[in-house]
């Protein structure tokens, strides 16, 4: 690795951007038609056969471009691992990006089937479905590709693989050396990978690590992100009665599950929003240089509210990007009895809620969950990670179950950081505008174990529209994002390096 050497060179950074658009245009058209077949096999992120299927297609097509390929096993679904040949003279670009997808229930989807990609055109307020033959030489970038991970991820493996086409045909050379890890199991948090990057460290060996994965800014405009919130979840169940009771007979009398689990709740939070549990957000501290950039993000809080039609934001934080550095406490489902049709005039007999709890850097996955069950804990609760028994039940007044989830750190890179400051550039010169950089993203992406153990620099390039649906009924890519995903690419592995 040729660090010392890579960095002084920023000093003298050329980039060799401006490649022909109608170059570009072409190589959307095959994309289209890799994207398409990438998406037919199903890739649920549960279902191991899947996976397998994904794992043929991409050692097939890193293959046919010339890359060296492994499958790396694991102790649960197998990392896919492509490089191009080293060269000791370069540094060393290692790319993450994932290949499953979440489940898929085809009955919420405005199309048959959600792994068979549907064209569609804008239609006033939506869009209808239109004939692949219509596409022709002058590509529609308005257009749409719906389908499971269109957006979330394919589409950006498409994107890498025909860049490189590109980069073949006009005979360019590759600066760097490039190496390729793609997760088999991104949307089920990735368990196995601190382990796995631990195993395989010298293959995966480099200097910096680009994650192509989510959705540039709502302005559109080329997008780098220096770090995403981690999670962890937690499970409270709250009990009543043994069985269901008639809440003519108990009810006043029969504990009520649903208004124990409520009152726990809004204990944890004030009428701002803001989480109540001392220690909660101890350690988090925002300078100045750090405001100036966050609140340099072209984002409108009044347009977002517009959007998701709410009138007043919470108060963690002065605005959205402010909000983002702190960790979340979010109620993300609840259940109790039955509702709606089927509701039923009975004391049910528990309730429960799911939480998550996106982390920032600053902040322990396992140091919060303690601080949520010992806040629980003071407000008179036994706390059980089972499910209580008749006799321990007998014995407290109220008992809860809280069942734990694994932690998937945060990650963030400083603002100033070379390699950050390298990106910027190259995407600021192939696309001719400023560069948005985002220090913190909402999501999470499960790289801290990069980072950990290769110590190297890490940093999110996101590549499709934020309006894509991802995780959702209905995903989709906007066609321009495919130009976008090979322009950025193509910047990104023709920067000279003096």
């Amino acid at each position: 690795m040729k660090k010392a050497a890579f960095l002084l060179s920023l000093l003298i950074f050329t980039s060799v951007s401006g490649q022909d658009d109608m170059a570009i245009k072409s190589q959307v058209a095959s994309a289209i038609t890799e994207l398409r077949e990438f998406i037919a096999i199903p890739n649920d992120a549960l279902n191991a056969d899947d996976i397998d299927d994904n794992v043929f297609w991409l050692k097939r097509k890193f293959g046919e471009r010339g890359f060296n390929t492994a499958v790396l096993d694991t102790e649960n679904m197998p990392l896919f691992f492509a490089a191009l040949p080293v060269d000791d003279a370069k540094p060393t670009l290692l790319l993450y990006m994932h290949f499953d997808g979440q489940s898929v229930d085809p009955s919420k989807w405005d199309q048959p089937n959600p792994y068979e990609v549907v064209l569609k055109a804008p239609d006033g307020d939506g869009f209808k479905t239109i004939s692949f033959e219509e596409l022709n030489d002058d590509i529609n970038y308005d257009w749409r590709l719906f389908g499971r991970s269109t957006s979330d991820d394919k589409s950006p493996i498409v994107m890498f693989l025909n860049t490189i086409d590109l980069l073949k045909k006009e005979g360019k050379e590759i600066p760097f050396n490039v190496k390729v890890i793609l997760d088999g199991e991104e949307e089920k948090s990735s368990k196995p990978l601190p382990k796995a990057v631990k195993q395989y460290r010298e293959l995966l060996e480099a200097d910096f690590l680009v994650i192509a994965d989510g959705p540039v800014h709502a302005s559109g405009d080329p997008t780098v992100v220096y770090g995403c919130r981690g999670i962890t979840t937690l499970t409270l169940t709250t009990y009543g009665p043994v069985k269901p009771q008639h809440s003519g007979h108990y009810g006043n009398y029969a504990p009520n599950p649903g208004f124990q689990l409520a009152q726990l709740l809004a204990s944890m939070k004030d009428a701002d929003g803001k989480v109540t549990i001392p220690g909660y957000y101890d350690g988090i501290t925002i300078s100045d240089a750090v405001m100036e950039v966050l609140r340099s993000v072209p984002d409108s809080d009044a347009g977002i509210s517009d959007q998701l039609q709410f009138k007043s934001a919470e108060k963690v934080g002065g605005f959205y990007q402010e909000a983002l550095q702190y960790p979340s406490l979010n109620i993300r489902g609840m259940g109790s009895g039955w509702i709606g049709d089927k509701a039923r005039t009975i004391v049910p007999e528990s309730a429960t809620a799911e939480l998550d709890l996106r982390l920032v850097v600053e902040t322990d996955g396992n140091r919060l969950k303690k601080l949520v069950k010992d806040h629980i804990a003071k407000q008179g609760y036994k706390v059980f990670d089972h499910v209580p028994t008749k006799e321990e039940r007998m014995a407290h007044d109220k008992v809860v179950t809280v069942t734990e989830g694994s932690v998937t750190d945060a990650f963030r890179t400083n603002l100033d950081n070379p390699y950050g400051q390298f990106l910027v550039k190259t995407l600021q010169e192939s696309f001719g505008k400023d560069v948005i950089q985002i220090r913190t993203t909402g999501g999470t992406v499960p790289i801290a174990a990069f980072i950990n153990e290769l110590k190297i620099p890490a940093f999110i390039v996101p590549m499709v529209n934020p309006d894509n649906n991802q995780h959702s009924p209905n995903e989709n890519l906007k066609i321009g994002q495919l130009a976008y995903g090979i322009k950025a690419f193509y910047g990104m592995l023709t920067s000279e390096l003096d």
